[in-house]
This record gives C-alpha cells, sequence and structure tokens, in this order.
C-alpha cells in the first residue's frame, strides 16, 4: 500500500513540474512573459535595426543610442540587434525588408524616401533653416509629422527624423559663384530634389556610388561633388576636392521607421517606450553631429583642403524656382516650405 502511495505522489509531483515548465517556457516567437514586478511585466523584445552607415558613422550612435534607451526604459524587456553598413542590402532592400515584416527597424534617408513620397522633398527646400537646431524644431512640427505619416499605407510607420551634416559643395577648381558652376559635371545623391537644383544651377548631375567617387573625381570623370563634411573627412576627398564651399544650402535628415504591423500591436505602454527612445537617439545624435562642425572643417585645413564660404543671397533666384517647382509638386511641399521660409 505504501509502495503504491508513493508511486502516485511520484506521478502527480512530475505532473505539476511540467505543468510550471510549460507555463515559463516561451512560446517559440519573438516575444513571451517574463515575471517580475508591476513596471518589468509584459512581454521581451528581440529587434532588428539596420541602417547604411558605416559602424563609425554618426548614424550607428544613434542605433547604439536608441538601443540603449530601450533597454534602460524597457527594465530589460527589449533588445536590439544591430546591422550597419548595409549589411542587410542597400535602402530598398531594408525598405522591403521593413514592409514584409524581416525587419523591425531601420534609418532611411529621406533622400531615398522621395521615390516612395514626393512629401519629403520638402526637406532639401535650399536654405531653408539657418542651423542644426532650426531643422531639429522644425521635425517635431505638425508638417512635419504629416509628411512621415505619407508612408502609412506602405506598411511603414516613420516615426522620427534624425541629421546628419548638411550639404556643402566640394570642388576639383576653385569656385565662387553659382554661375560659375554652369557646365560642371559633380556627383549629386540621386534623388530627384537634390538633382533638380543643381540643375537650376546649370551642373550636370551624376549619380555615382560612394565608394566610386574618389576615383571619379580623382581621374576627373567629375569636376566635384555635393557632399557632406563627415563624408569629407572619412573618405578623404580633400585629397581630390581640394576645395569646398561652406554652403550648408541643405539639411539632411534620415528617418527612423518600423514595421507597422508590428509596432501597431504592441501595447500602448511598450508603443510609447519605443517612441520615448527614438525621441531621446534623435536628439543625442543631432546635437552630437552639431557639436562636430568645426572639429570637421579643422581636419580638413589641416589636410590641406581650403574652405570658404559662398554667400548665400547669390542663390536668391534658384531658391525661389525651386519653391516655385517644388510647391507645385505635393500641398505638403508647400505648407512645408511656407511654413519655415524666412
Amino acid at each position: 500500500m505504501k509502495n503504491k502511495k508513493s508511486f502516485y505522489m511520484s506521478i502527480l509531483m512530475l505532473v505539476m513540474m511540467l505543468v510550471l515548465s510549460a507555463c515559463t517556457d516561451s512560446d517559440g516567437g519573438d516575444t513571451k512573459a517574463v515575471s517580475g514586478d508591476a513596471k518589468s511585466e509584459g512581454q521581451t523584445y528581440n529587434f532588428k535595426l539596420a541602417h547604411i552607415a558605416p559602424p563609425d558613422h554618426i548614424w550607428n550612435d544613434a542605433a547604439k543610442k536608441f538601443a540603449e534607451e530601450l533597454e534602460e526604459r524597457s527594465d530589460g524587456r527589449m533588445k536590439m540587434e544591430l546591422y550597419p553598413g548595409g549589411q542587410l542590402g542597400g535602402e530598398p532592400d531594408m525598405v522591403q525588408q521593413l514592409e514584409t515584416g524581416s525587419l523591425d527597424f531601420a534609418f532611411i534617408t529621406t533622400a531615398f524616401l522621395t521615390s516612395k513620397s514626393d512629401a519629403f522633398s520638402a526637406w532639401f527646400a535650399p536654405y531653408l533653416f539657418d542651423s542644426y537646431e532650426d531643422a531639429f524644431e522644425a521635425k517635431d512640427t505638425e508638417v512635419a509629422k504629416k509628411i512621415l505619416a505619407t508612408l502609412d499605407d506602405d506598411g511603414l510607420r516613420a516615426m522620427n527624423y534624425f541629421f546628419s551634416g548638411n550639404r556643402t559643395m566640394m570642388f576639383r577648381e576653385k569656385i565662387e559663384t553659382p554661375e560659375e558652376m554652369k557646365g560642371l559635371t559633380l556627383r549629386v545623391t540621386p534623388s530627384p530634389a537634390l538633382q533638380d537644383w543643381y540643375r537650376y544651377l546649370g551642373v550636370n548631375p551624376e549619380s555615382i556610388s560612394l565608394p566610386d567617387v574618389y576615383q571619379a573625381a580623382q581621374t576627373g570623370v567629375i569636376d566635384g561633388m555635393e557632399m557632406d563634411l563627415d563624408a569629407a573627412v572619412t573618405s578623404n576627398f580633400n585629397e581630390v576636392t581640394g576645395f569646398g564651399a561652406l554652403t550648408n544650402h541643405m539639411v539632411w535628415p534620415s528617418v527612423m521607421i518600423a514595421n507597422a504591423e508590428k509596432f501597431d500591436a504592441m501595447p500602448e505602454e511598450d508603443q510609447k517606450i519605443i517612441r520615448e527612445s527614438m525621441a531621446a537617439a534623435s536628439e543625442y545624435a543631432t546635437m552630437k553631429r552639431s557639436s562636430l562642425e568645426e572639429e570637421y572643417m579643422e581636419t580638413l585645413r589641416e589636410r590641406g583642403m581650403e574652405l570658404y564660404e559662398m554667400d548665400k543671397s547669390l542663390f536668391k533666384s534658384y531658391m525661389e524656382k525651386f519653391d516655385e517647382e517644388y510647391k507645385a509638386k505635393d500641398p505638403l511641399i508647400k505648407e512645408f516650405i511656407d511654413t519655415f521660409r524666412k
């Protein structure tokens, strides 16, 4: 009798252990329930974020800051794997992965996003902002948020902006007026708004991939480039374009984007953590890049590059042409330019 009783007790204990094990086991997906106090209870997440910039670029600083903020604000429930340097493909590839849900987050340039929504061209209106701080404030306005929302129908949730270096002009020979630019061939980022701006100036814009720009300038295939100081320093463009006009004529925003289906399915509190973490990462990266401007200029001067100003007023008629052409393309572009043009 005692043996029977012991047998039944053993069976009972085994069943209880199996039940407890099942309750604490993962469901096999990207999220699971965790135990803890009320603040830390909820799902856990293992996110993936990709971007095209190299690991030493300000974008990757923004990505790391985003990951740190997520983990801290969620009490460790949210973790992030980072894929910098185009490890998951170019921007078209990453956007497609966002749309299908195989990627959770990506940083995508507004230059590329103009191919999906004309409204993003508003950010490339020349000489619209005087500083990084002005552009940073503009990103939180209603019209800037409405531009983000134009991607909603593509299964994307465009959530925030951040900024890297403003655009400058670099030449093999010194150019001091827009009129002297007529007939030049310059490497320009392949976005309609940027290329149209240079066509208005009489330039022949060439779309050359960034790794090939150095050789193109070195061999005279191009007369210069439209570029930020970050890339000039890291890619040694001072060696092939000895003159840099510090026009700072356009800001260079990128957009923090999530897969809409996954984000919308999250509890409201988790959505809030993601939004707040993005905001913190955006401010951190934008202000850090602003603080590096003088350092980059000094580095280029030490390497022998001549940096100089080109008066904004020389571009007035070209600015007016851009505004007229692009305001007619989309009501949001008109609203954006009218809001910030001083």
